[in-house]
């Protein structure tokens, strides 16, 4: 089953724009969703860009978010818990919240911003990495969906 995720800033494929971004405020873009079933208990979502030099860097981990959320307004407080209950991990810069892109000037990069919907509670604790997650949600995803914007530094 797919979820379907939008955001008011940028279409599928396109540019984020640079207030998105580590050459601007930073702020989180704005997201809104849809398809999630009934099923699902929780929402988790993971921003990360396959196309970094080092290998895939984590921008953002997030999850606990209510599965009656439909979206996340612009610029989330880069705090461990959100108003919702919300938890949020510890990006690749080693930082809570959202990281925004941040490549190297060169060819633009591809960030993921995917969103899982769990049949459970995830009981990890605020601060989690990427894999941690990962290793939390493993077969409790009831679907899933992904934006895929771009951003270049000139």
């Amino acid at each position: 089953m797919a979820v379907r995720v939008t955001s008011t800033a940028f279409t599928e494929g396109q540019t984020i724009p640079e207030k998105h971004t580590c050459d601007a405020p930073d702020l989180s873009p704005p997201l809104s969703w849809t398809g999630v079933p009934q099923n699902a208990r929780s929402l988790a979502l993971i921003c990360d860009d396959p196309d970094a030099p080092v290998g895939t860097w984590a921008h953002w981990v997030l999850y606990g978010l209510p599965a009656s959320a439909t979206g996340l307004e612009e610029g989330i407080p880069k705090n461990e818990t959100l108003a919702s209950g919300a938890r949020q991990g510890r990006n690749d810069f080693k930082r809570i919240g959202y990281g925004g892109p941040c490549p190297p000037r060169g060819a633009p990069h591809r960030y993921f911003f995917r969103l899982y919907a769990l049949d459970s509670q995830i009981p990890l604790a605020p601060g989690a990495t990427k894999q941690e997650l990962l290793e939390a949600i493993e077969g409790h995803v009831v679907a899933q969906g992904e934006l895929m914007g771009r951003y270049q530094r000139k």
